[in-house]
């Protein structure tokens, strides 16, 4: 529940920090000791890496796995998309040159 309440909160990449920090064991074995791929996953796919770990604590995803990761990705896109729809309202237009 506060892992929830820290991502819901202050973003994905501070909720997957913290849960990585107090959890290594899981973020080590969902990426077999490596920790280059889920740093990289928590600056440009956060949402899709910790959807990840949940659902994958061993590395190994099948059945509807796939789904939640789905819907991860989904998340991240949306996120990566509302920033340049939303921002376009951001500037005034130009008054016409």
């Amino acid at each position: 529940m506060c892992l929830f309440l820290v991502t819901l909160f202050g973003g994905p990449r501070i909720g997957g920090l913290l849960w990585w920090l107090f959890y290594p064991g899981r973020w080590e074995s969902a990426f077999k000791d490596n920790w280059f791929w889920p740093v990289l996953g928590l600056i440009f796919l956060p949402w899709t890496t910790i959807m990840f770990v949940a659902v994958a604590p061993f590395g190994n995803v099948s059945g509807w796995d796939w789904l939640w990761l789905g819907f991860g990705f989904m998340a991240d896109f949306m996120s990566i998309a509302s920033g340049g729809y939303g921002g376009r309202n951001r500037y005034s237009t130009s008054p016409g040159y």
